[in-house]
């Protein structure tokens, strides 16, 4: 995110951690200082399949806060899913452009393994940094055109 200014090409982590510090406030109900970390999980294609938000408020504590599955299983529907009392309207819908529009974005390489991300409290700079970087997400996302392999 650091640097990042808008229109630059963007990588999906980026977008993704601007997401979260945008819905900080929602995530770490009225905390002054807490943890996320945002684990992800590559389908074959090499695409994001899946992605957890935990959340830490209390140190060695941590709730699943939210999920996204690109596709249902008999274990779990598809789509953005908030537990533990967890909600916020806006990361539910950057999650759900973001994660079906990943080709408008750089893709993260995938290493064979899940990808974790861990996010502190933001400051007052960061959040400025977040709402730049997300800011035109949406139209990027619904004109971009495929990936050619």
């Amino acid at each position: 995110m650091k640097g990042m200014k808008p229109g630059q090409d963007q990588n999906l982590e980026c977008v993704l951690e601007s997401a979260i510090v945008l819905s900080w406030a929602d995530l770490m109900r009225g905390a002054n200082n807490a943890l996320i970390h945002l684990e992800y999980d590559f389908a074959e294609n090499g695409t994001l399949d899946h992605l957890k938000i935990w959340s830490s408020t209390a140190r060695g504590y941590w709730l699943l806060a939210c999920s996204y599955w690109m596709s249902a299983s008999k274990f779990h529907e598809g789509g953005v899913h908030f537990d533990n009392g967890y909600e916020s309207k806006a990361l539910a819908q950057i999650l759900e452009v973001v994660m079906q529009h990943q080709n408008a974005f750089n893709p993260l390489p995938n290493l064979g393994r899940l990808g974790l991300l861990q996010i502190t409290t933001p400051t007052e700079g960061e959040r400025t940094a977040a709402a730049a970087a997300l800011n035109g997400v949406s139209d990027r996302a619904s004109s971009a055109s495929p990936r050619l392999c």
